[in-house]
């Protein structure tokens, strides 16, 4: 559950540290926080914003491979910087989110 809160985290630093502008959103509207909204990061990664939502506070455990990478070209991640993942021992179908990157 730890690494859990820890990717959340991990997510919402990234996100902030995004400017819609830098994305291709228009920056016409005030917003109470820096960075993009998850909504936003959410329409980028092409998955709806209740799993993302839920993916950031800890409620999803499970991610596929192709969820993470598009959460990690949504946010301009590269291998330096983007989150570990480790495919589960229980179920190989699935992806926990990890300390370490293992390939």
């Amino acid at each position: 559950m730890e690494n859990l809160v820890t990717l959340g985290g991990f997510l919402r630093a990234s996100r902030s540290r995004l400017e819609p502008a830098d994305v291709g959103f228009p920056t016409t509207t005030r917003r109470r926080v820096a960075g993009l909204r998850r909504e936003e990061l959410a329409q980028l990664a092409g998955v709806s914003v209740d799993y993302y939502t839920r993916f950031e506070q800890g409620r999803s455990k499970t991610a596929s491979r192709a969820v993470l990478d598009a959460l990690a070209a949504a946010l301009h991640l590269d291998e330096s910087n983007a989150p570990t993942c480790s495919v589960s021992p229980l179920n190989r179908s699935e992806y926990i989110a990890g300390t370490t990157r293992s390939r």
